[in-house]
């Protein structure tokens, strides 16, 4: 009997430690799971945030100087319009309030951000006002540039290959997303096709 109680007193402290043990090894599990789980969802809602990418939705509303104000615009300045564009998430559908209508030509390039980063592909838009030393005639596709506008992170002072040109009445709009969130102001740009008259 002694020898069972020496054996117990022994063996009974073992048991618990290993029970213990266990149990704690189970609890860490879901704990460490959960937590990467969090982590990669935080990762992945900031690298969507920045594919959406740095976009700076509103603007100052400044224009370059020699950018022309376009005279009897399709949409007059102050007049309201649908965007039929999805440039953004909450841009399709939006009612947009025209902030500025101007006559250029406007781009659609591809270039690697200045800080980095995967290349954009076919941006949307640039105009040959906000081209470095563009010169007065509209450039050509596959002409290679130096981006003079910050509409995106990384994009001031890139290099840009053109992806194609168009001459047209360029937009900028405030408007609300539909997706809710502040309201966007001076928005650069929307072409006139990407906006249509309010039913």
């Amino acid at each position: 009997m002694r020898l069972k109680k020496v054996l117990m007193s022994v063996l009974l402290p073992f048991s618990l430690i290993a029970l213990t043990a266990c149990g704690q090894g189970n609890d860490e599990s879901p704990s460490k799971e959960s937590s990467n789980t969090e982590m990669n969802s935080e990762t992945t809602e900031e690298n969507n945030s920045e594919s959406h990418g740095e976009m700076n939705h509103s603007s100052s509303g400044k224009v370059p100087e020699d950018l022309n104000s376009t005279k009897n615009p399709t949409y007059e300045v102050g007049s309201k319009a649908k965007i039929t564009t999805d440039h953004m998430p909450g841009m399709e559908g939006a009612e947009a309030t025209v902030s500025g209508a101007y006559t250029t030509t406007v781009y659609t390039i591809s270039y690697t951000p200045t800080t980095g980063g995967e290349r954009v592909e076919d941006h949307k838009w640039v105009i040959h006002e906000e081209i470095k030393n563009a010169g007065d005639e509209p450039l050509e596709p596959r002409d290679e540039v130096t981006i003079n506008a910050s509409h995106m992170k990384g994009m001031d002072g890139a290099t840009a290959k053109i992806d194609s040109a168009q001459k047209t009445t360029v937009y900028m709009v405030d408007y609300v997303p539909t997706t809710g969130g502040k309201k966007v102001t001076n928005h650069k740009w929307v072409t006139e096709s990407e906006l249509a008259p309010i039913q």
